[in-house]
């Protein structure tokens, strides 16, 4: 029993592959992600210590403080960590995301906030914080840094560069409000 070839398009070629990111920004999407779950795990760990907030207050305050002060801080610490805990995570997959997706602005949005994470980290540092905060404060810095040298290897930027060299591409470089994409043609 013989088969028929399956019919081609007629011609030898194989259709052209998305050769995907390089090996250094796929390394650096996996650091993004190791940094969104180290940030979730210290979200945690922040929201099993709540219990502690009430001593921190009270041993920050330099004058005593009423129930209801006492009460509002802690409501407003717990904010704050529930705030900065969701807004971590949603940054680091956000970035992994996109930088994945080879946009450029993505690239440069990470060193930016990498630069804020070191900021952070030298106030955190600096601050008299439980050793536990800290480690996970130098931890997430290193993540971010390494991320941060890949996105910014050889390989890399060829990757961002060729990824809106081409319309139809994962980014369109559009003009302003109104107006044709530069690569369209006008007509007259």
């Amino acid at each position: 029993m013989s088969y028929q070839q399956y019919p081609t398009s007629g011609s030898d070629e194989m259709p052209r592959q998305d050769p995907g990111a390089p090996p250094s920004v796929r390394t650096a999407v996996k650091l993004m992600y190791a940094g969104a779950a180290l940030s979730a795990l210290s979200f945690i760990i922040g929201l099993a210590t709540i219990g502690s907030l009430r001593h921190a207050i009270i041993n920050a305050s330099t004058k005593p403080l009423t129930a209801s002060q006492l009460h509002a801080a802690e409501v407003a610490g717990v904010a704050v960590i529930v705030i900065l805990g969701i807004i971590g995570v949603g940054l680091w997959l956000w970035m992994a995301w996109a930088n994945g997706r080879g946009r450029s602005w993505a690239r440069i949005v990470a060193a930016v906030l990498f630069g804020f994470n070191t900021l952070g980290l030298l106030s955190a540092i600096i601050r008299p914080n439980a050793i536990g905060t800290k480690i996970f404060d130098i931890l997430g810095w290193a993540v971010g840094l390494g991320a941060t040298i890949y996105l910014w290897r050889p390989d890399a930027s060829e990757f961002f560069k060729q990824s809106t060299a081409f319309p139809g591409g994962p980014e369109l470089p559009l003009g302003p409000p109104g107006t044709l994409p530069t690569y369209w043609p006008r007509q007259e």
